[in-house]
């Protein structure tokens, strides 16, 4: 373990138990834990922990139409809209936990790799920032959620510092990566960093895993001087689904198909490994579903289609990232189009969320900027709440 905590950090704060099983009960009632959700977007992360036992009760984010989108699904009283450098410390209530998925656009791959100095991503520094302003009233945990290229960007000096700034806020933290797959038809993995201003006891290892790959490891162990700490809990059982539970059956006439010339370019830019693995769907009995994404290739644009009927990772069309398409085929046929928001909404394992009356362009733009409900709920149930309670059965 890597813990470095001082006589002080022991003295103050309780030591809780780290062994967490899959399923917990806590001390605490469903509705207890207060949580504020930091560039909460339309309110996914709301949506997953409201159902494991936390109640949020601040929320904020830039984005109009996000929040128009958080608004009728919510009740928004508590929603500030606007930039979170006009947030002050003491105008957040009392809150057990601070979850902030902050903009990856400078730590993507598919971004400017700008990293937290980014005007984007730079927003981790605003929320802690922020945190730091609550003085005596932290909250007892806080929550990162980004993208993996988080813990390359700039050789992870990046990474570093951001959990420095939490040791220093008082929070020891733990590190780990989660992917939507194990839960909905999609391809979206993750990073979190957890911190908590309480120390774990117990003999958790940073040993590789489901949830910690031998790069985690070889981090803490490069970084001694971070107050870091593994809580043992154990990877969860992948949940089979595939793509064909979440697209929408268009008739064959629907308007949203593209059309043969559009069809046409599309074919025409596929490699032959690509044209082969479209060939092979056309060739089945029943009709199949796959996703596809335009890609640069020695400077030129193709397409690319996944060779499984999991979806790839959903994303906006900024940062440098496009726009995903769905390919039907089989019986000899082939049609394509864009990925509804419809479908946005089912892969981020939010089939009931609210979009009627919104554009198309605003729901995908939320949901490609959002967390895969399922997965922020498996974390809140087999994580956050058991570490909030305190006690663990």
């Amino acid at each position: 373990m890597n813990i470095g905590l001082s006589a002080l950090d022991l003295m103050t704060d309780a030591v809780i138990n780290c062994a967490a099983p899959q399923s917990v009960k806590t001390r605490k009632t469903k509705g207890a834990f207060r949580a504020a959700e930091f560039f909460a977007g339309i309110g996914l992360v709301r949506k997953a922990i409201e159902t494991e036992g936390f109640r949020v009760v601040f929320a904020n984010d830039i984005e109009p139409d996000k929040h128009a989108l958080y608004a009728a699904n919510f009740e928004a009283g508590h929603f500030v809209l606007g930039d979170v450098r006009a947030i002050r410390g003491d105008g957040i209530p009392d809150i057990d936990l601070a979850t902030a998925s902050f903009p990856c656009t400078d730590l993507s791959l598919a971004g400017n790799r700008a990293g937290l100095a980014g005007e984007g991503s730079g927003m981790f520094w605003e929320f802690a920032r922020v945190i730091e302003e609550m003085r005596s009233r932290r909250p007892r945990a806080v929550m990162l959620e980004n993208v993996v290229g988080f813990a390359t960007s700039h050789g992870g000096k990046d990474i570093a510092a951001a959990i420095s700034r939490l040791n220093e806020l008082g929070y020891v933290c733990g590190m780990f990566v989660l992917d939507a797959k194990n839960f909905v038809p999609q391809s979206r993995l993750r990073l979190f960093i957890v911190g908590s201003r309480r120390p774990y006891a117990g003999t958790a290892e940073w040993s590789e895993s489901g949830l910690r790959p031998a790069w985690i490891k070889a981090f803490v162990e490069a970084h001694p001087n971070l107050k870091m700490q593994p809580l043992s809990i154990a990877a969860p059982t992948r949940i089979k689904s595939s793509l064909d539970s979440c697209v929408e059956k268009l008739a064959h006439n629907d308007l949203r198909w593209w059309d043969d010339e559009r069809l046409g370019k599309f074919t025409e830019s596929l490699s032959p490994l690509q044209s082969e693995r479209l060939i092979s769907m056309m060739r089945g009995r029943e009709k199949s579903w796959a996703t596809a994404y335009r890609r640069t290739r020695n400077g030129v644009a193709v397409w690319e289609i996944r060779p499984d009927s999991v979806s790839g990772c959903l994303r906006t069309a900024r940062g440098g990232s496009s726009k995903q398409a769905v390919v039907e085929a089989g019986n000899g046929r082939v049609r394509v189009r864009w990925m509804l928001a419809k479908e946005y909404a089912r892969l981020q394992g939010a089939p009931d969320f609210n979009i009627d009356g919104f554009r198309e362009s605003a729901a995908i733009f939320g949901f490609g900027d959002a967390v895969c409900v399922p997965a922020i709920a498996w974390i809140a149930r087999n994580y956050l709440a058991p570490m909030l309670g305190g006690k663990l059965t």
